[in-house]
């Protein structure tokens, strides 16, 4: 397994190397220059469907008789795919890991071997030789890129706790922290029918293989009524048209969410209790955390005051798995964060934000959520 991304690597990148001009170069740079947009966001993949296509590829067919979902140039996209993921295999990463990868190379130069980026950033990954991480030339090697990402990876602490952008973005620390989500699905589909061509390739313990398999549908931007984005433009301090609260809340949910809304509008208090939002007393308005605390009082809930105590209440719960009332923790780091808001549900967040704005509803696909606790 160990000489079995080099291997891939000679048979498959060459003529990628080699043609690194005219139209070849175009497109590559139509897809950079879009790549901070979440126009091309794929969901719902058909795996089964994806396996079929990407096996033609790899057994040799011409791509204009291949179509894959998010992918322009299967023949070529496809081949640093199936680099990069025996490049995990050798290095022995988890599956959820190669997942990982795969998306970023997706946002990053969209599965093709850019030999330009910004300032000098090259490759799959984008990764700059000015920041330690090889020669061009080294850079411009898809299996040695692949490695390198995995390297540094590997060495982010909880990684594998993280949704794919947060562990994506720890490595490439991009100026679009939330662009490598939408990639999330169609990364799954490519590693499960990529990996199936390598001996022992889906061979992963369960807990991971479960990892794996939760898209991360309240973070990818993707689908209106799932991210938020269906709702358009909310103006601060209203209610989006057409939202209601979901009917399986949680009872106490349900309450919680009612009395936050009833404070819409009123102003940010940095250290404000929340006991009387409306009334003439700064001090009686609401900070992030005041507001998640008296929310959950009116429904009988007690929460501790602060951020930094609220991102160890209840349980911890996965950004896909949101349900109304749960808490999402976003700025800081996981373990001290510095913002909490609470999900509505429809891909909505109830919050207050900062100084000089008011509470107000924003769309989950805002958030780079660092944390996600259940307190009911």
């Amino acid at each position: 397994m160990k000489g079995l991304a080099a291997g891939i690597g000679v048979v498959f990148l060459s003529p990628v190397l080699i043609a690194g001009t005219g139209i070849m170069l175009a497109s590559s740079a139509d897809a950079v220059q879009s790549s901070g947009s979440f126009s091309s966001c794929v969901t719902d993949i058909d795996t089964g469907k994806v396996a079929e296509e990407v096996t033609k590829i790899l057994d040799g067919a011409s791509g204009k008789d291949v179509h894959v979902e998010g992918l322009d140039l299967p023949a070529e996209q496809v081949p640093n795919a199936q680099t990069i993921v025996a490049a995990g295999l050798s290095l022995d990463v988890p599956k959820k890991g190669q997942i990982i990868a795969l998306a970023t190379a997706m946002q990053e130069s969209r599965l093709r071997n850019l030999n330009y980026g910004d300032r000098d950033s090259l490759g799959l990954f984008q990764q700059r030789p000015s920041q330690g991480l090889g020669s061009a030339q080294q850079i411009g090697d898809p299996v040695y890129a692949s490695e390198q990402f995995y390297k540094h990876l590997l060495k982010v602490d909880g990684w594998q706790q993280m949704t794919v952008t947060q562990a994506a973005q720890a490595v490439q620390k991009s100026g679009l922290p939330d662009a490598y989500a939408q990639w999330e699905n169609l990364a799954i589909a490519l590693q499960e029918a990529i990996a199936k061509t390598f001996p022992g390739g889906n061979d992963t313990n369960g807990k991971d293989a479960d990892q794996s398999k939760q898209a991360s549908p309240g973070t990818t931007g993707c689908a209106p009524g799932q991210d938020g984005s269906g709702f358009g433009r909310i103006p601060e301090g209203s209610v989006p048209k057409g939202y209601k609260i979901p009917k399986d809340a949680n009872p106490k949910a349900r309450k919680a969410i009612t009395w936050a809304m009833q404070q819409l509008g009123t102003l940010y208090q940095w250290g404000g209790s929340c006991t009387n939002a409306h009334g003439p007393d700064p001090m009686g308005r609401c900070d992030c955390s005041s507001l998640m605390q008296q929310a959950y009082a009116h429904a009988g809930v007690t929460l501790t005051r602060t951020t930094y105590t609220q991102v160890n209440e209840g349980k911890a719960v996965s950004p896909a798995q949101l349900k109304p009332g749960d808490l999402i923790f976003s700025r800081g780091t996981t373990a001290r964060p510095e913002h909490v808001g609470m999900y509505m549900g429809e891909g909505l967040v109830i919050e207050a934000p900062r100084t000089t704005k008011p509470v107000r509803i924003t769309p989950i696909k805002d958030w780079t959520i660092l944390a996600a606790r259940r307190v009911l």
